[in-house]
């Protein structure tokens, strides 16, 4: 049976430049710290590719850190700033991915939620009125988690507004942009952002690489100590055929940017044909991801969609690919406001940077049939 991969905000499928570079790279002796040639032939790898990552997203030179991926990066972000910040509190909006918030917890700051409005949007009044009168010499430094762009809905979040807020009142920002980098505009600098993450996967580069980005003179206690490495920010020998890949991807990430309509059009194509069939669109008033389409369909729990949809050769996620195997209901849509009974029948359908109208046909054709299917068995 033919596959249609639906799935790309969990993972995106490898560019082959990616897989042909990572393999060239493998090819190569040495270390990217050794000064004989081989070792400056791998660190040119590995510089190559800073340079790639900080055109896409404008990050400052000096200020691109690789790590291991998403979860390394936002752990390092959080748990980095603790000290040299002397963060006492940490803000983190009811959006966030469950690393930002799990890593948030282990640090040892007070954990407050930023609320969301039923449009998937952060509530930028509750934060503006709780730090109206906040003072970081008697209260401690603040830290505020807000991501780009939601990785279940889609829905691009006020990153900019949000700084500004927190800088008025002597905070930090961090952003996740893991599911942003790559498919839309993403610019660290006009962010306001102070520390920023990517990870390769999300875009069409390896799995297992990454980056938290971060102006070259903020202060981040390492997490990882050892060598010399990263600017002393985050120890450990560079998996340089990895960081080779994930260059190759940020380079040609532009083709993709240059696709943002195509493929929202195809996206639009899919959330008519399931409204038309009775469902529910999370965010569909707000911009989202060109490629992110959330529904809920009553009756329909999102497990039985995934099951379903598997036998049809179609690939979605039942809530984030991280917590798909897990029966609780969805905390971004819960924080929505969602009922149990649509946070429950949620699902993600996702399309990158190769995804074709074939794909979204796949979807248009198979799933009706099967919401219908369910709708009989009830009636």
């Amino acid at each position: 049976m033919k596959r249609f991969y639906l799935d790309h905000n969990a993972t995106t499928p490898l560019r082959p430049e990616v897989i042909d570079a990572a393999a060239d790279a493998m090819r190569h002796d040495g270390n990217s710290l050794s000064v004989h040639e081989e070792g400056r032939r791998a660190r040119k790898l590995v510089e190559d590719a800073r340079e790639a990552l900080r055109a896409l997203v404008n990050a400052p030179v000096g200020g691109v850190i690789f790590t291991s991926g998403g979860t390394e990066s936002i752990h390092l972000a959080l748990h980095g700033a603790i000290e040299p910040h002397n963060i006492k509190t940490i803000f983190v909006s009811a959006l966030e991915h469950a690393a930002v918030r799990m890593n948030a917890e282990t640090t040892g700051a007070n954990v407050e939620t930023i609320p969301a409005r039923a449009n998937g949007v952060i509530d930028l009044d509750w934060l503006r009125a709780r730090l109206d009168g906040y003072d970081v010499a008697r209260d401690g430094g603040f830290l505020v988690c807000l991501m780009f762009a939601n990785n279940e809905t889609g829905v691009l979040q006020p990153v900019k507004e949000a700084a500004d807020i927190t800088h008025d009142a002597g905070g930090l920002l961090f952003c996740d942009a893991a599911q942003a980098a790559g498919k839309v505009p993403v610019n660290f600098v006009m962010s306001g952002a102070d520390m920023m993450i990517l990870t390769g996967h999300k875009f069409g580069g390896p799995v297992g690489v990454g980056a938290l980005i971060a102006g070259p003179n903020l202060p981040i206690t390492p997490q990882m100590r050892g060598g010399g490495h990263e600017e002393n920010r985050r120890a450990g020998t560079h998996n340089v055929p990895a960081i080779a890949g994930l260059g190759v991807a940020c380079a040609l990430a532009r083709e993709t940017l240059a696709r943002a309509q195509e493929i929202a059009s195809l996206r639009e194509r899919m959330q008519q044909t399931a409204e038309d069939a009775g469902a529910k669109i999370w965010g569909k008033d707000e911009e989202r991801l060109p490629g992110t389409l959330c529904l809920s369909a009553p009756g329909f729990s999102g497990a039985t969609q995934l099951m379903s949809l598997d036998l049809a050769g179609i690939a979605v996620s039942a809530g984030t690919a991280c917590s798909s195997g897990k029966t609780k209901p969805s905390h971004v849509l819960t924080a929505m406001g969602a009922s149990e009974d649509e946070a429950t029948s949620a699902i993600r359908v996702s399309l990158g940077w190769n995804s074709t109208v074939e794909d979204a046909e796949a979807f248009i054709e198979a799933w009706p049939k099967a919401y219908a299917r369910i709708k009989e068995r009830a009636a």
